[in-house]
C-alpha cells in the first residue's frame, strides 16, 4: 500500500453558463462534482448505477447520467443542471408544465425528469404517448405514476410545435 496522494488534475467546463476550473481526483463522479464540490444539490443521486436517472444532467446538450460519468471527463464540456432551467419566481415553461399537471410529488427525481424531457424536446418530434413514455423509461418515479409528467410533455410539445409553425408560417411570409 503505498502512503501517496492520488495526484489532482485541472478540469475546466461551462456550469450552467458559468466557467468554473478546479482541481479533482481523477476519480471524482460528476454528480459528486456538481453537488459536494460545486454545491449544486438539485442534482439527485439516487442508485449510482445509472439505472434511476435522478443524476441526469444535460453535457454538451446530450442528457448524461452523472453518476456514471468522471468530472475530469466533463472538461471543457458545458454541462447544465436543473439549476439552470429556472428560478422559483420564473420556471421554464417545461417547469412550469411540471407543476400545472401535477408532474411533481416529493420531488427527488425532478431534476432527472426535466433534463431527460428537456433533451427529448429538442430532439425528437414525440408525436405520441407510446414515444413520450419510452423517453421517460430511463427514469424512475416511485410517486407519480408518471401520468402527470406525460401530460406535462403534451403541453410542451404542443408549445414547441405551435412556435415552429408560427416561424414557419412567419418565413413563408
Amino acid at each position: 500500500m503505498s502512503d501517496s496522494k492520488i495526484p489532482l488534475q485541472p478540469v475546466w467546463m461551462l456550469i450552467n453558463g458559468e466557467p468554473c476550473e478546479r482541481e479533482v481526483e481523477p476519480r471524482l463522479l460528476l454528480s459528486d462534482f456538481l453537488r459536494h464540490t460545486l454545491g449544486l444539490t438539485g442534482t439527485h443521486v439516487g442508485c449510482e448505477h445509472g439505472v434511476c436517472g435522478a443524476c441526469t444532467v444535460m453535457v454538451d446538450g446530450d442528457s448524461v447520467r452523472s453518476c456514471l460519468m468522471l468530472a475530469v471527463r466533463a472538461n471543457g464540456c458545458d454541462v447544465r443542471t436543473v439549476e439552470s432551467m429556472g428560478t422559483i419566481d420564473a420556471l421554464s415553461p417545461l417547469q412550469e408544465a411540471f407543476r400545472e399537471h401535477h408532474g411533481l410529488q416529493c420531488g427527488f427525481c425532478t431534476p432527472g425528469m426535466l433534463a431527460t424531457c428537456s433533451d427529448a424536446l429538442a430532439k425528437y418530434p414525440l408525436t405520441s404517448e407510446e414515444e413520450i413514455r419510452d423517453v421517460l423509461s430511463g427514469n424512475l418515479c416511485r410517486c407519480t405514476g408518471y401520468q402527470g409528467i406525460v401530460e406535462a410533455m403534451h403541453t410542451c410539445i404542443a408549445a414547441r410545435n405551435a412556435l415552429r409553425d408560427a416561424a414557419a408560417d412567419t418565413n413563408q411570409e
